[in-house]
């Protein structure tokens, strides 16, 4: 990307705009004042809420989509032989990675916070941008989900800058933050990084990049690198959570930080996990020397994430709650919450995603899973990569007694009709496409039932 880039605001076109990531840094550009126009493979609702936004979008990769364009952003997931990047060779068009912009992002703001941690990234940002929001009324953030209040993308000011921090490839070893939050550094993407201590030796040149660090004090990383804040459930870290409660599945607690106790936080999001995502929000504000009552504040006005534990529907009786969940961890913490809120059967279907991730994490997944009371496992969702049958849908089912296997939305909708009956609660589960599925899935029951 040439020296001027920012200064003059050139045109710059994203292949696969679409995604999640891909298209808040679409919307922050064209709120920067950039020319932004991109591509994908499909309609979406993403695609639709760019172009209310004023950004082109073109449906299928084509050479001829390009036009004026002065730079391309690319994401891991665009294959090399794509037409738009080939063209962009051929007439020496920049193409950055959308790591890298990211990064160049970040540097527009005075100050950064950047959230890692195998789990719960989305959920920890979006309560930051809350938290930060309320107490100082500048920060933008960049979201990698559907807040429901500042949808992927906010730009409220130019204080903070909020960001997900993904670890894939080492992506987050492109910024250079002010603030880098770790939420857990659980093994995860092990595909490319073959060990967790490959794993960890990543997360800890992260943190290296940081001026500050905040850390949970309970995870393993703790205590191999300096951090300015701990948080957690232990005492013995700086900000913790005391006389934790919970009623209808969403937690309140007594926030204690610096030796001090204040206020009760309660939360309006379901889950145990989100205790920790709130503690880590909190030492942000914390180390930026917000007051307690304001942060508490902002943690209240978090109302949740698309596809984090979202209701999208009732069936005989039933709730149909869907969640993101796709590592045992997370897989855990959604099964809590659900028999938090349920006094009835929970039928669960999972959708492994990725082979890689399913191979290398088998006995866990084995193990999380056993104990549900129904069980379905989705066809895989491969994502980037090539069938595996160690590591497929089918070789999981085979390996818990208790589960069923299916492959089309047809089948689940007969499962669901069959299996769900009043105070019950269906748990779908998985980051690929099975949140559309089981839409689509409850959409033919509904439409069977209005005939």
């Amino acid at each position: 990307m040439r020296k001027g880039f920012w200064r003059d605001r050139e045109e710059i076109f994203f292949v696969g705009i679409g995604g999640v990531s891909m298209s808040g840094l679409a919307l922050c550009l064209k709120n920067m004042g950039f020319r932004v126009r991109g591509s994908d493979v499909q309609e979406s609702a993403r695609t639709a809420a760019l172009r209310r936004a004023g950004i082109e979008v073109a449906i299928g990769h084509r050479r001829e989509n390009l036009k004026n364009a002065q730079a391309v952003v690319k994401n891991s997931a665009i294959r090399e032989d794509n037409e738009e990047l080939a063209e962009a060779a051929a007439r020496g068009i920049p193409v950055v990675e959308r790591a890298e912009l990211l990064a160049l992002v970040a540097t527009q703001f005075e100050k950064t916070v950047a959230v890692a941690g195998s789990h719960g990234k989305t959920t920890a940002t979006a309560m930051c941008a809350h938290v930060l929001d309320g107490c100082c009324g500048s920060v933008t953030a960049h979201i990698g989900g559907e807040d429901e209040k500042f949808g992927n993308f906010y730009m409220g000011g130019e204080k903070f800058f909020v960001t997900e921090a993904c670890e894939y490839k080492e992506n987050f070893l492109r910024l250079s933050p002010d603030t880098a939050l770790v939420l857990n550094t659980d093994p995860d993407h092990l595909d490319y990084y073959k060990s967790a201590g490959a794993l960890a030796e990543a997360y800890r040149k992260f943190c290296g990049r940081a001026r500050s660090v905040i850390l949970c004090g309970d995870d393993k990383i703790a205590g191999q690198v300096p951090a300015a804040l701990t948080f957690g459930f232990s005492p013995r870290c700086d900000v913790s959570a005391e006389e934790v409660r919970q009623s209808g599945g969403k937690y309140s607690f007594i926030l204690r930080a610096g030796g001090s106790v204040f206020d009760r936080i309660r939360l309006n999001v379901y889950g145990r996990h989100n205790v920790y995502n709130a503690l880590a929000a909190a030492s942000v504000g914390l180390l930026y020397g917000f007051p307690p009552y304001l942060i508490a504040e902002g943690l209240q006005k978090f109302t949740g994430i698309r596809r984090r534990f979202e209701e999208i529907g009732r069936l005989n009786g039933a709730r149909v709650i869907a969640d993101y969940a796709h590592h045992p961890r997370e897989i855990a913490a959604a099964l809590q919450a659900a028999h938090e809120i349920c006094r009835g059967k929970v039928s669960v279907v999972f959708q492994p995603h990725t082979y890689s991730r399913t191979k290398s994490l088998f006995g866990d997944f084995v193990n999380v899973l056993s104990g549900a009371e129904e069980l379905v496992i989705y066809k895989t969702y491969a994502a980037r990569e090539y069938f595996d049958e160690e590591g497929c849908a089918l070789t999981l089912a085979q390996h818990l007694p208790n589960a069923l296997y299916m492959e089309s939305v047809r089948e689940l909708a007969l499962y669901l009709r069959a299996s769900l009956t009043g105070g019950g609660l269906a748990l779908i589960l998985g980051a690929g496409d099975i949140y559309y599925a089981a839409r689509r899935a409850l959409d033919l029951l509904h439409g069977a039932k209005s005939r």
